[in-house]
């Protein structure tokens, strides 16, 4: 298996740290708010990744964190005139309700709370400032780029323009323009805080993930992820602290998926031409949503357009119809011979070798649409058992790692329906349209759709 690392702009072969073990921290959202659909994309990416993982046989712990203490959070407390936590708890529960609807297995993610760690975050701070690489001030605690070693090997950003582009005005107090916050001391008197060595505060952003994966998953780690615009500062200031404290790697692999547009241009809640998910459900399941955020490479740009859900959502009909299909012949007595499973074996094997490569959702869900090709061709009351067992399988594996959840299918029509259908399929043979139209509709009366295929007919009951 091979993975993109952003820290050597490179495939790597993948090696954990522990054999068979993985430890994977994903940065998570800044809860003020609803999720919008940029934030689902990693979500929803490992996720796929953590499903795959577990497939291939590893123990994975997947964490990621909320930031429940922050400005965004603290105004938004104040327009609303509640408590802090008021907000982060509502937010919080909002997000395990969308990534329930996007099939995001929530139980397999540790989640992590900043303020659960503040301690931890203090301790962090004074390790560094015991080695003499962070400094105290008027109004805050700051790490110093200059202790770090290779600042800026993860962003690929020259240093040396970044601080003659900075505003040091914005902080006089910094020695390094570059600087940035550990701990910002307490300046409003009903402001959240917490006692430190430097007096009442709270964290500033970038410890909290550095403490966060340090606490749950070990001082190194084998991935770290998140959206590609967190490259910079915000996991450059995560290495160069993380590293300097403790003088070896934070994570080996650095992943990061790619934005996603609207008419080309970044979508993002400071510039408002964003979607939240509770908007988007209001008009289209979020499970179809899932499948279009995975319908591309992660590194690659998705352009979020009414036209491109449409179009997941039909490939989607077409997979729920071939899982509708599967379903129906579970009860029919099929022959017990020996057939050549060949063609669906090698499906599976294409399949893994594309999520094997930099997990390629794209080539890994074309591969579940030629599957379920292969299956609407092949399988009829003449299939044998063999074959409609592996193809029945390997849909399905195919479909869990991917994350795609298929509606239940009822396969409790009674006689009176069977009958129909069958009479209905007469009718077509002796060339009585009329009498199967008025069969069709009949059954739709009783919430029965029908649906002729060039492979026979499907049906399945309609709320």
């Amino acid at each position: 298996m091979k993975i993109y690392n952003t820290l050597t702009r490179q495939k790597e072969d993948f090696k954990t740290i522990e054999e068979n073990k993985v430890r994977m921290y994903v940065c998570g959202p800044t809860v003020y708010d609803y999720i919008h659909i940029g934030n689902a994309r990693p979500l929803v990416f490992f996720d796929t990744v953590r499903r795959y993982l577990e497939y291939k046989g590893y123990d994975v712990k997947f964490v990621m964190n909320f930031t429940d203490i922050d400005d965004k959070i603290i105004n938004r407390a104040i327009e609303e005139d509640v408590d802090y936590r008021v907000i982060t708890e509502k937010y919080i529960e909002a997000f395990k309700q969308n990534a329930k609807s996007l099939n995001v297995d929530d139980e397999k993610i540790t989640h992590t709370k900043a303020t659960e760690y503040i301690g931890k975050m203090i301790a962090f701070i004074k390790g560094l400032q015991d080695k003499e690489c962070a400094y105290e001030t008027e109004d805050t605690v700051f790490f110093s780029i200059d202790k770090a070693k290779d600042y800026g090997k993860l962003s690929k950003k020259n240093i040396e323009d970044l601080q003659a582009g900075a505003r040091v005005d914005l902080n006089e107090q910094k020695r390094n323009p570059m600087d940035f916050a550990l701990w910002k001391k307490k300046k409003l008197p009903d402001e959240p805080s917490w006692n430190s060595p430097w007096g009442e505060g709270r964290p500033g952003w970038h410890i909290e993930c550095s403490v966060m994966a340090k606490h749950s998953l070990g001082e190194t780690i084998d991935i770290h992820g998140g959206g590609e615009d967190l490259q910079f500062p915000h996991h450059e200031n995560e290495i160069a602290q993380s590293e300097t404290l403790h003088d070896h790697p934070f994570a080996n692999y650095w992943m990061h998926n790619s934005m996603i547009t609207l008419n080309s241009e970044k979508m993002s809640k400071s510039k408002g031409n964003f979607f939240t998910l509770k908007d988007i459900e209001k008009k289209y399941d979020l499970k179809i949503i899932r499948l279009w955020l995975i319908s591309s490479h992660y590194r690659s740009q998705l352009d979020f357009s009414e036209e491109s859900i449409i179009a997941i959502k039909n490939s989607y009909d077409r997979l729920s119809n071939t899982y509708d299909k599967l379903m129906q012949f579970k009860d029919i007595d099929l022959e017990d011979s020996k057939t050549n499973t060949e063609e669906v074996d090698i499906l599976m094997k294409d399949f893994e070798n594309a999520m094997d490569d930099d997990f390629n959702t794209s080539h890994a869900m074309a591969y579940l649409f030629d599957l379920s090709k292969l299956i609407n061709i092949s399988l009829k009351e003449s299939t044998s058992k063999a074959f409609y067992e592996k193809a029945l399988e390997t849909f399905m594996t195919m479909s869990e790692i991917l994350g795609i959840k298929y509606d239940e299918y009822i396969s409790d029509l009674d006689k009176e329906v069977m009958d129909l259908i069958d009479q209905r399929n007469q009718a077509r043979k002796d060339k009585d349209f009329a009498k199967a139209d008025q069969i069709r509709d009949q059954l739709k009366k009783m919430n029965i759709e029908l649906k002729d295929t060039p492979t026979g007919v499907t049906w399945k009951k309609i709320k």
